[in-house]
């Protein structure tokens, strides 16, 4: 029997309806640091209390005890091999004493990450948990204690006053910093569905949603006014829109907005849409990257969409491979689009020429789970399936970190940079913070 693929993702959900357990923290210093152990995290929700085993050793790393607390000493030739291949970034691990901690959720997905002040917001798909990394004390905030409408969380980000979440089934979530009150939207608000990937607002106070059945816009940002809400599909632009399961909602650099489906990049430009495919240039060829790929299950054997999805990328492509689905997207401060795509790379788009970099040209990994653009260099930084990257300040190549340099797994969802200079990176299962980076 096949299911469709929002029904399996809904089972997965109702399934995986369990509370996160507490953070549990394993700490790593710089080589010459002596800071006594810290006491035990200030933990809101009586479920955050049920710590996970904070003894529990992390898979292929020596000397990670992760006690709650506790710190550790890194720059150890032990702790990073000598074959590496990210030996320089290696080297100047050892030469500045680069630190990390590292924060376990459980078997669960880190796939939005927020720094917001002295507050770190991390989307699991087990509830939503605000750090202070000045008292270290967290909250958490899910389906048990009525905050949210799902647990599964694919974005964060800040909006006025208020924390936008993006949830799996759950619909879209609000959380009012000045009244710690949450408001949940849905399909009866105007939602087009309840499956949310990304919330935009843009230049004009104008709101877009990036969902599993289209893009709602919200003119003027007015939530409470169904007026004020409409939505765009396949249908209803005639095709301008390749795909109604959308990732990504970006504002362009001449108030164009600009669109990540899983069938291709889609332009919104003085009312017209258009649309650019794989042979238009997204991603690079399946001849590039068939032998870099890693993943070779085939969803398609239970899911009718992805079975479509795969025909659409042809009947010979392995599963792994599908440039047409933008996972990722960002537009940099020049106006370049930058797509991260299913197996396909990274592909670069300045409106008529198209650049794809891939695991040849230096990447860890062809598929790219999220890019952000940095705050102070407004430099990217790209979250592969084999770690994370950057490209050199020269043009040339990449810098990458991985689970040997300190992140916590190699498969990036989602990063941030919190107010104490600290990069803060989810994978499955947990979160690094890196101090002292060179990337």
């Amino acid at each position: 029997m096949k299911l469709d693929y929002k029904g399996l993702a809904i089972l997965i959900v109702v399934v995986g309806v369990v509370v996160v357990g507490a953070f549990s923290l394993g700490m790593k210093q710089g080589k010459e640091e002596t800071v006594a152990a810290g006491g035990s995290n200030a933990v809101s929700g009586s479920d955050a209390a049920s710590a996970l085993n904070a003894n529990q050793s992390e898979p292929g790393r020596t000397n990670l005890p992760g006690l709650s607390g506790q710190n550790n000493t890194t720059g150890q030739s032990n702790l990073l091999p000598p074959n590496h291949p990210s030996t320089s970034t290696m080297e100047r691990a050892n030469d500045t004493g680069v630190g990390f901690a590292h924060f376990r959720v459980g078997n669960r997905n880190v796939k939005g990450m927020l720094a917001d002040g002295d507050k770190v917001w991390v989307g699991t798909s087990g509830g939503v948990i605000q750090y202070d990394i000045k008292s270290d004390q967290y909250e958490l905030f899910d389906v048990k204690n009525k905050s949210l409408l799902s647990n599964g969380i694919f974005h964060l980000s800040k909006m006025d006053n208020r924390i936008m979440v993006g949830t799996y089934g759950g619909g879209m979530s609000a959380y009012d910093l000045t009244t710690k009150k949450w408001r949940n939207y849905n399909i009866p608000d105007g939602l087009a569905d309840q499956f949310v990937y990304d919330v935009l607002k843009d230049k004009n106070g104008d709101v877009w949603i990036a969902t599993w059945s289209g893009v709602n816009l919200i003119k003027g940002g007015d939530f409470e006014d169904p007026s004020k809400w409409s939505n765009f599909t396949i249908e209803n632009t005639g095709g301008g829109l390749p795909n109604d399961w959308v990732y990504n909602a970006e504002a362009g650099k001449n108030g164009e907005m600009w669109f990540a489906t899983e069938g291709g990049l889609a332009r919104l430009k003085d009312g017209k849409w258009t649309n650019w495919q794989h042979e238009d240039g997204l991603g690079a060829k399946y001849e590039i990257v068939k032998d870099d790929n890693p993943y070779k299950n085939d969803p398609s054997k239970v899911s009718q969409h992805h079975a479509a999805q795969q025909a659409e990328a042809g009947s010979d492509i392995q599963v792994g491979f599908n440039p047409n689905y933008i996972v990722s997207m960002v537009v940099d401060d020049d106006g370049i689009v930058w797509c991260g795509t299913w197996g396909g790379g990274l592909t670069r788009f300045d409106g008529t020429n198209w650049k794809t970099y891939t695991v040849k040209d230096g990447l860890p990994g062809n598929h790219i789970f999220t890019l952000e653009l940095d705050e102070q260099d407004r430099r990217l930084w790209i979250g592969t399936n084999k770690g994370l990257a950057r490209p050199n300040a020269d043009g040339n190549g990449f810098s990458i970190m991985t689970k040997s340099d300190g992140l916590f797994a190699d498969n990036v969802f989602s990063l941030t940079k919190a107010s104490d200079g600290t990069l803060w990176v989810g994978s499955f299962g947990g979160v690094a913070r890196i101090s002292n980076y060179k990337l």
